[in-house]
């Protein structure tokens, strides 16, 4: 059974209601409330206080946090206003909850690390279908897999080390990404953490910095080249570090395994190269994948905004494309995220989507 857990500070009548809410939904359905502070849970509700909003602890990478914080404020700009809250609790995802007295109803907004959010209105007496819609919400998420360990093996071929027509392809498209305004700034992550709790972060997921989107381009039938976790994507030179070699997925220890020079410190793959991985197995026809934070009008999209670098999240959208009447010209939308884009190569990718781009994600 999985366990589950409420953590920090609740400070109002409302964050009291909410936490014992929570714990009823969650254990009606499974999940086992425990208060152990020594216990490996699965998911911990963690409120914080926002003049100091502290971080839970998480002994492994499986445990899923869901911070929660409360203002009187209503924000004009939602993201600008939760989002580095998210970040200085090391959470998965945040709850925060706006009130407005005047209408007597509150906003909870759920925000992600990939910059998506939505809200639920709750309302006096709707305590029972709110704490449902949270848990249909959550759930998905907090049961998901991550699938972010790399193992890298010094092995690149030297001829490969200083790049090759399809990596210097890839710096081109990265520069036209960036041309097209779709790699949002990276978010100054270091800004708001400690060094502490950027070690703590580092040390459980490998992170060093935030950046969005992310491109591949096959190299041969088994391998593909792909944009690095945490860089540059406008800057794709340095082989090992800003491209990475994948060459397979590890399903026993669920870790990619990398090939990369000799005497380089290597840069972690993007977390979305699980997805990638199994969209250039299935489909041999497929030679390139761009994933960008934005949207195209008529798309087929995911049901359950699962988080990046998920096994569920990397299945649904290879279900997807295998779905598709082309799986190499395929384009599916990542529900409150973006979109995967496939085709021949990065210069088909452009080509068709030039011109029919929308910047804002639709969120629900």
């Amino acid at each position: 059974m999985n366990k589950f857990t409420i953590h920090g500070s609740l400070n109002s009548e409302f964050l009291h209601n909410m936490a014992e809410g929570l714990i009823r939904e969650f254990s009606a359905n499974g999940y086992e409330y425990d208060d152990d502070p020594d216990e490996h849970y699965r998911l911990v509700f963690n409120f914080i206080e926002p003049e100091r909003p502290r971080p839970f602890r998480r002994k492994a990478q499986s445990t899923f946090v869901v911070s929660v914080v409360e203002s009187d404020q209503q924000p004009d700009h939602v993201l600008k206003t939760a989002y580095p809250f998210l970040i200085r609790s090391l959470s998965n995802h945040l709850m925060y909850i706006s009130h407005d007295t005047a209408r007597q109803e509150s906003n909870i907004y759920f925000v992600t690390p990939e910059q998506g959010f939505y809200n639920i209105t709750f309302r006096p007496g709707e305590e029972s279908e709110v704490m449902n819609r949270i848990y249909k919400r959550l759930e998905p998420l907090a049961s998901s897999r991550l699938v972010i360990d790399n193992e890298f093996h010094d092995d690149l071929p030297d001829h490969l080390t200083a790049g090759t027509d399809t990596t210097r392809k890839m710096y081109e498209a990265g520069k036209k990404l960036d041309q097209m305004n779709l790699l949002p700034a990276p978010f100054p992550i270091e800004e708001y953490l400690t060094p502490r709790d950027l070690k703590h972060l580092k040390k459980l997921y490998g992170i060093g910095g935030l950046s969005y989107g992310n491109l591949s381009s096959r190299h041969d039938d088994e391998t593909f080249w792909m944009s690095a976790s945490g860089v540059n994507k406008a800057d794709l030179r340095r082989i090992g570090q800003d491209v990475l070699l994948i060459k397979d997925y590890d399903a026993d220890r669920n870790k990619m395994l990398l090939s990369v020079p000799k005497e380089v410190s290597p840069k972690r793959a993007s977390v979305d190269a699980i997805e990638h991985w199994m969209i250039y197995r299935e489909h041999p026809e497929v030679g390139a994948i761009v994933h960008i934070h934005a949207w195209m009008d008529g798309v087929k999209a995911t049901e359950i905004n699962y988080p990046c670098g998920t096994l569920e999240l990397a299945q649904t959208v290879a279900d997807l494309i295998r779905e598709e009447d082309d799986p190499a010209h395929a384009v599916i939308g990542l529900k409150n995220h973006g979109l995967t884009i496939t085709g021949e190569d990065l210069d088909d990718i452009f080509e068709r989507i030039e011109g029919r781009i929308i910047p804002q994600v639709p969120m629900s």
